[in-house]
């Protein structure tokens, strides 16, 4: 049986008057069926167009998805008709955006955004589509949903048009959603609670979710593997456990290094990463990160490492991952 998704060596590139951006330079990685997925990294590393190229969101021009396959049930998305893939999209594979406010209408009732998507790809009548989307919001935590469904988007909260947003994606019971960075604009309290719910979610109805990061308390709470991207690439991959157990590319070090811990002294000092993340349009032939990375060597110059295995299962590209693996053990 296929994996729900595999995607294997996608490229997304925009080509602009400043030259060609190597936005997304040659990824891999799969969903299985109800697991959750991060791709984690700072911002500009490529995260959110490797999530718009899944559906083929990519403005064209200037972007345009050059090589690699996207399979979602053994069928590549990228040979799909203008036609076809519209059926995916929503239907079979939804989307969180970051920011809800310029994702929903503002001109357009609530209900409307939601009994919309339910007619077209559903083709449901509007009372039977109107009940649906009163069960949806009622689903999200949403209450007064007679009321609420009658709203525009400025009566709601930033976190209330979140829920908005995900029981949208819900609409039509896609088999995989996809969150880019679904609590950036929210507070504290607020992001604990979307998280929650949607985590509530993908495991009661056995949706699979790839939830785009720069938050680690986010990885390691709520996703089964993760993939560091940096510079367009994935420096690591594992499961969770191992990734903040043992890290071994130097920038998974670095971010883990850059969170607050308890168990560490109230005093002690965050460990930053230096320098800034590298012009994609003025890549080199060497690894992305020697700039800012403390363990760079000539090595680094010349060429871009390739995932090697460190683990069952827990992949990472550094040209120095044996001697810094031996460096740890004896330290």
């Amino acid at each position: 049986m296929p994996r729900l998704l595999e995607i294997e060596d996608l490229k997304t590139q925009f080509f602009t008057s400043a030259g060609t951006v190597r936005a997304v330079d040659g990824i891999s990685y799969g969903v299985d069926a109800g697991e959750t997925v991060a791709l984690v990294g700072e911002s500009g590393c490529g995260k959110s167009v490797s999530a718009l190229s899944i559906l083929r969101l990519i403005p064209d021009p200037p972007g345009r998805v050059v090589g690699g396959s996207i399979r979602f049930f053994g069928t590549d998305l990228l040979h799909l008709s203008d036609e076809e893939i519209r059926e995916v999209r929503g239907q079979r594979i939804a989307m969180v955006f970051q920011e809800p406010m310029t994702s929903l209408n503002p001109v357009l009732s609530i209900g409307l955004q939601l009994t919309e998507t339910l007619e077209q790809h559903l083709a449901m009548a509007p009372e039977a589509a109107r009940q649906r989307a009163l069960e949806l919001l009622g689903m999200v935590g949403i209450s007064d949903t007679e009321r609420r469904l009658g709203q525009y988007p400025h009566h709601f909260s930033g976190g209330m048009r979140q829920r908005v947003m995900i029981a949208m994606a819900l609409c039509c019971e896609p088999q995989l959603i996809i969150a880019d960075e679904p609590t950036t604009a929210l507070d504290v309290t607020i992001q604990a609670q979307i998280l929650e719910l949607m985590k509530d979610l993908t495991k009661r109805l056995g949706v699979a979710l790839v939830i785009i990061t720069h938050n680690l308390g986010v990885v390691a709470r709520y996703a089964d593997r993760v993939n560091v991207m940096y510079a367009g690439k994935i420096v690591e991959q594992g499961s969770a456990a191992d990734i903040y157990r043992e890290p071994r590319h130097p920038y998974t070090v670095g971010l883990l290094g850059s969170v607050p811990r308890l168990d560490q002294p109230r005093r002690k000092k965050l460990d930053s990463i230096d320098g800034q993340p590298p012009d994609l349009a003025r890549l080199d032939d060497g690894c992305a990160f020697r700039p800012r990375c403390r363990h760079a060597v000539e090595r680094c110059n010349g060429s871009v490492p390739n995932l090697e295995s460190v683990g069952n299962g827990h992949l990472a590209a550094c040209w120095r991952l044996n001697e810094l693996a031996q460096s740890e053990a004896t330290s």
